[in-house]
């Protein structure tokens, strides 16, 4: 096993006490009436997670990928931007919506617009922790008023006749951990699935992920639990999945830039052994095609200017990658990125065979 020097002692030490975890293949992670090809979930991720990035990383090896999540606001409904988020065409079932609001009829009205238009799945957004999401209530403020939650949650439930998934953190603050309560709010109100993030509001994405507050979650509840929150390797992916009991896996800033994290850890899980790192020609390919794709979605002018933080992402711990992320961020066409992109790592390929 590799150990990254940035891996936490804490996890060094308490990974001792597991052996590799395996999947039971005969074992099927399901939603309402949907079967997934494993127990991997693609997080949300607002600005990342597009209808490209979902394709390819289930392409990859995800079982499940959600959108990005759209506003309730009725008003943001018809934007641009909001159908762009809420577009699934061509997209593989199940199709999974996250909504993202403090209203109850405004979350329930967001639910069967999504739905009606195409959305198999309503994921309910009680975990992002950014402040122009939480100074509206929204997000994972909820956490703070439990009522408010039950009613939020009910009346998603009851508006739509898909299964209605979660998403949370531990809570607030350290001082007010109530996932596990939150939880118990969740199963009683008929969600069908839980994602818990292991870091509280406060915490942001600092510090390590605590996974004993996970664990307690799983022990509490009989729904699916997926835990999230510094997954970024396979082994660490395995011992999380031991330590909690979690039914599943959700993997988010671990796969910008490595989208192939979920083949990774699915071959992990499966077979016990570690699936060799991509060659640098793969890392090439995929990129150049996700960028194709980036111009398609968005068109030239806004793909050109979302494939930056990607370029960024692949290229990160290459080689010279600092002087060629400064000049790509540049460059305003896509035939000019494409061929950067494609000419820095092919110097790349021809330095590692120079090298061998």
């Amino acid at each position: 096993m590799v150990i990254s020097p940035f891996t936490p002692p804490r996890f060094l030490v308490m990974m001792r006490t597991f052996p590799p975890k395996t999947l039971d293949k005969n074992k099927s992670m399901r939603i309402g009436p949907y079967v997934l090809r494993n127990n991997l979930f693609l997080a949300p991720m607002a600005g990342v997670t597009d209808r490209p990035f979902r394709q390819l990383c289930k392409r990859l090896g995800a079982g499940m990928a959600v959108s990005e999540m759209v506003s309730s606001n009725s008003l943001l409904r018809g934007s641009a931007k909001t159908l762009r988020r809420a577009n699934h065409e061509g997209e593989s079932e199940p199709r999974s919506v996250q909504v993202v609001g403090a209203d109850p009829k405004m979350m329930a009205e967001a639910a069967r617009f999504n739905v009606d238009g195409g959305a198999q799945i309503i994921d309910i957004n009680m975990g992002c922790p950014a402040k122009k999401v939480c100074n509206v209530m929204a997000g994972s403020a909820l956490l703070q008023d439990e009522p408010l939650v039950t009613r939020i949650l009910e009346a998603v439930v009851r508006a739509v006749d898909v299964p209605v998934t979660l998403k949370i953190r531990t809570g607030w603050d350290r001082a007010h951990r109530n996932a596990v309560k939150i939880a118990s709010i969740a199963e009683q109100c008929g969600i069908t699935l839980l994602a818990v993030h292991g870091r509280t509001r406060a915490c942001q994405y600092q510090g390590e992920a605590e996974y004993d507050t996970i664990a307690e979650i799983c022990a509490a509840v009989n729904i699916p639990v997926i835990a999230n929150g510094d997954i970024t390797t396979a082994e660490k992916a395995s011992w999380v999945l031991r330590y909690t009991g979690a039914a599943g896996l959700m993997i988010g800033r671990a796969a910008q830039g490595r989208p192939w994290i979920f083949r990774e850890i699915d071959h992990y899980l499966r077979s016990g052994r570690r699936h060799p790192e991509p060659p640098l020609s793969e890392v090439r390919d995929t990129l150049l095609a996700h960028l194709h794709n980036l111009y398609v979605f968005y068109g030239e002018h806004t793909g050109v200017r979302v494939a930056r933080k990607h370029i960024s992402w692949y290229s990160k711990g290459q080689a010279g990658g600092g002087v060629f992320r400064n000049a790509v961020n540049r460059l305003q066409t896509a035939s000019e990125q494409l061929a950067m992109t494609r000419e820095f790592f092919e110097t790349q390929m021809s330095a590692t065979e120079l090298a061998a």
